[in-house]
């Protein structure tokens, strides 16, 4: 069980949206979100490296874990971001990143999340809100295996990197347009 009852109760979510530098960076400055770990989930293969995950053969989507306080931002909320920082519409490709270790997905821990992640993927369908339909997958999570060190935090160690540059930033400047209240305080 992800969920933890009481005052500390905390959550955990689990979204893949093409490379885990991209939606690490996002979710970081998300208010009540406690921490986000890049790595791997929905593959064959037990403790997958990098490498491996990127050669496309290992079944694994790079994601990101979430773990936050679900009295400061809903799951829901978090879903609302992730659709509009990724394309949802792309299958196996977040732009010239492309193979299923960049699909769309969502990795649901509980029945609760699920049926979130079906509602809101209903609905957005039914407004019309992207020129193509949602390809994004509803998964039920497996084992998620954190990534290498290296990773973690990339971009705030790689912020002049020219991927970030090019790549992540645009995701961090659009949600801080779509999303400046559930922007994290002093971030």
């Amino acid at each position: 069980m992800t969920k933890t009852e009481g005052p500390a109760a905390r959550d955990t979510a689990i979204l893949a949206g093409g490379c885990f530098w991209c939606l690490e960076a996002v979710f970081k400055e998300v208010d009540g979100v406690e921490s986000v770990t890049s790595g791997y989930i929905g593959g064959r293969l037990d403790a997958p490296t990098y490498r491996q995950v990127c050669d496309g053969g290992t079944g694994h989507a790079e994601a990101v874990q979430i773990v936050f306080d679900p009295a400061l931002v809903s799951y829901r909320d978090l879903l609302e971001i992730f659709f509009v920082i990724h394309d949802p519409t792309s299958l196996n490709r977040q732009g010239n990143d492309i193979g299923t270790q960049y699909r769309s997905a969502i990795f649901a821990t509980s029945d609760e999340q699920l049926h979130t992640a079906l509602d809101l993927i209903e609905h957005m369908g039914e407004a019309r809100l992207y020129p193509s339909a949602i390809v994004t997958k509803i998964e039920r999570a497996g084992t998620f295996w954190p990534a290498e060190d290296d990773h973690h935090d990339y971009y705030a160690k790689n912020t002049d990197q020219p991927y970030c540059q090019y790549i992540v930033a645009p995701k961090i400047a659009k949600f801080r347009e779509k999303f400046a209240s559930r922007r994290r305080r002093g971030g």
